[in-house]
C-alpha cells in the first residue's frame, strides 16, 4: 500500500513538473531528409519616416559631388533621427535622407523624389534614369538605414534589434532574442506589422513546418514579434507569497506523512 503510494506521489509530481513534449518541439511533423523550401518572397518597401542613404558615383567624381552633398532639404546626419537641413554632421559617410509625410525625400539637384511604396531597387533605377541627364553611366547605391524589428514577450532577451540587410526570417529573429524561453507557447506567436497606418496581426504555429509558407515569415521592417506565455506561465504570474507558502507547507506534510508510512 504503501509503495502505491508513493508511486502515485511521485507520478503526480512528474506530470506537474514536466513539460508536453508536443508544446515545446519546433516543426515537428517535419520528416528526415525533407526538403522545405519557402514559398514567399518578401522585399520592404520604403515607407513614410524611412531612413534611407543613397549614394552617386561614377568615372567622373568632379560630375557627382553635386549629387552627394551632405545636408539640405531632408536630408538627415547617420546619428540623428530629425529631418531638416542640419546637415549630415559626421555620423555616416553616405548622404542620408529621411522620408517625408508624403513619401519624398529632397535630393540635391533633382529635388523632391517620391520613393515611398518602392522597393531598394525600384528607388535605384528610378534615381539612376534621372541622373543620366547629368552623369555618364551614374552607379547608384540605395540602402535603407532603420530596418529595425522589435521581439517581445517570452523571449531571452526582448527589445528592438537593429537589421543590417533587409532580409530576416521568423527564426532568426528569436535567434536574436536568445531563442523562446520554456514558458512560451510556440503553436500561437504572433507578428504586428503596420501598413499605411492599419495594424494587422498575423498567428503563426511554430512547431509546425507550416512556418515556412506563413506570408509573414519573412519579417518587414517594424515588424513587432510577441510570444504569447502559456497557461502554466501565466499561473505562476498570479501566484503570489502566500499560496507559495501553503504550496510549501502542503509538500512538507507530504513528506513527512511518507516517512510515517514507509518506517
Amino acid at each position: 500500500m504503501r509503495y502505491r503510494f508513493l508511486f502515485l506521489l511521485l507520478l503526480l509530481i512528474s506530470v506537474i513538473s514536466c513539460k508536453v513534449p508536443g508544446d515545446v518541439v519546433y516543426f515537428q511533423d517535419s520528416k528526415n531528409l525533407e526538403q522545405i523550401t519557402s514559398t514567399n518572397s518578401f522585399t520592404p518597401v520604403f515607407k513614410v519616416d524611412d531612413i534611407v542613404s543613397i549614394l552617386v558615383s561614377a568615372s567622373d567624381m568632379d560630375a557627382v559631388r553635386p549629387f552627394n552633398l551632405m545636408g539640405g532639404g531632408s536630408s538627415i546626419s547617420g546619428n540623428d533621427g530629425n529631418g531638416g537641413g542640419s546637415g549630415s554632421g559626421g555620423g555616416s559617410s553616405e548622404p542620408t535622407y529621411l522620408i517625408d509625410e508624403e513619401g519624398n525625400i529632397d535630393f540635391p539637384v533633382l529635388g523632391k523624389l517620391k520613393i515611398a511604396g518602392l522597393t531598394r531597387i525600384e528607388a535605384k533605377e528610378m534615381i539612376k534614369e534621372k541622373l543620366k541627364v547629368y552623369i555618364n553611366d551614374p552607379i547608384i547605391s540605395v540602402r535603407l538605414q532603420n530596418f529595425k524589428i522589435t521581439v517581445l514577450g517570452e523571449v531571452s532577451s526582448p527589445g528592438a534589434y537593429t537589421i543590417p540587410n533587409e532580409r530576416i526570417t521568423i527564426i532568426e529573429a528569436l535567434g536574436m532574442a536568445g531563442d523562446m524561453t520554456i514558458k512560451g507557447k510556440r503553436g500561437n506567436v504572433m507578428v504586428i506589422r503596420e501598413n499605411e497606418g492599419v495594424n494587422t496581426y498575423h498567428r503563426v504555429d511554430l512547431t509546425s513546418k507550416t512556418i515556412f509558407e506563413s506570408p509573414v515569415y519573412y519579417l518587414a521592417q517594424n515588424d513587432v514579434l510577441y510570444v504569447e506565455p502559456n497557461k502554466s506561465q501565466i499561473r505562476t504570474s498570479k501566484t503570489n507569497n502566500n499560496t507559495l507558502a501553503i504550496i510549501l507547507s502542503l509538500v512538507g506534510v507530504a513528506i513527512t506523512t511518507i516517512g510515517l508510512i514507509i518506517r
